[in-house]
């Protein structure tokens, strides 16, 4: 990056967590996010999450920077001007391309987040044990501080027993995922192709990142098309899909409350009836 010298700052749109900044100085402009001191180790992990994605081909905003002053940290990114469409076919072939990608164990080789959450990425070996310590407990544990609710949080503990049943026979690699795969961290440059932001990355099930992309109102057909032509998902995804994705919806209840925490239970009664 070198040295810059700031001539401009122009508030910029960027999600609900960050004070997002374009920075303009001579012909450069970065894109910047800025928070209280406390939220260092966000942007560590994010820095980190988004070299993953680049080192298996992804295109990303490249992390040039980050630090703290004044009671501040910040991170400072490539700039790109994006815009919400774009080859959703190429989407497709990117995250096979990043799927492709394995690791020796599932977890990740730092803690990262979920949104504001903490995410734990503690190494495992099994895949069930791992969704259900470092991913449905912790959850659960939050909706205990939180007051979720007696009956969705007694669900959810028979659910995180029933684990081993609802997942036996399925061994999925540990691939690269990006973690938080919903529409609003997925943009498109001038040309059509697209880019990743904002994740959450660890090794997983393949079929998490999918799943998320159908929680928010799905992407489009051709995305799935062209994933489905190079990575076809396995048997069972229909039943895998509702289970990770109730970490997400217990995830917006305990950080927005409102109707998630009833979401999230009808999803448990459903997957504790698959597991009878």
């Amino acid at each position: 990056m070198g040295a810059f010298r700031i001539e401009r700052t122009t508030p910029a749109a960027g999600g609900c967590i960050h004070r997002c900044f374009t920075l303009e100085g001579g012909s450069r402009r970065y894109f910047a996010k800025v928070n209280d001191r406390a939220q260092l180790d966000n942007f560590a992990a994010e820095a980190d999450g988004l070299a993953a994605l680049a080192a298996a081909g992804a295109r990303v905003p490249a992390p040039l920077c980050r630090g703290e002053g004044g009671g501040e940290a910040f991170l400072v990114l490539e700039y790109l001007r994006m815009r919400g469409e774009g080859d959703h076919a190429g989407l497709g072939r990117m995250l096979a391309l990043v799927h492709s990608v394995r690791g020796e164990f599932f977890g990740w080789r730092r803690d990262n987040y979920i949104g504001k959450t903490p995410q734990t990425n503690r190494r495992s070996n099994s895949w069930s044990d791992f969704w259900r310590d470092a991913r449905l407990r912790p959850q659960l544990e939050l909706g205990r501080k939180n007051r979720l609710g007696r009956s969705l949080l007694e669900k959810g503990e028979r659910l995180a027993e029933a684990l081993p049943r609802l997942l036996a026979g399925h061994a999925p690699a540990a691939s690269l995922l990006h973690g938080d795969l919903w529409g609003g961290n997925v943009g498109f440059v001038a040309d059509g192709a697209p880019v990743l932001f904002d994740p959450a990355v660890y090794w997983g099930d393949r079929e998490a990142d999918l799943a998320m992309t159908e929680l928010f109102g799905g992407f489009p057909p051709d995305f799935y098309s062209a994933y489905s032509e190079i990575a076809p998902l396995d048997s069972g995804y229909a039943m895998r899909k509702t289970l990770y994705n109730l970490y997400h919806v217990l995830n917006h209840a305990n950080l927005f409350g409102g109707g998630y925490a009833a979401q999230a239970e009808r999803m448990v009664e459903r997957l504790l009836a698959e597991a009878r």
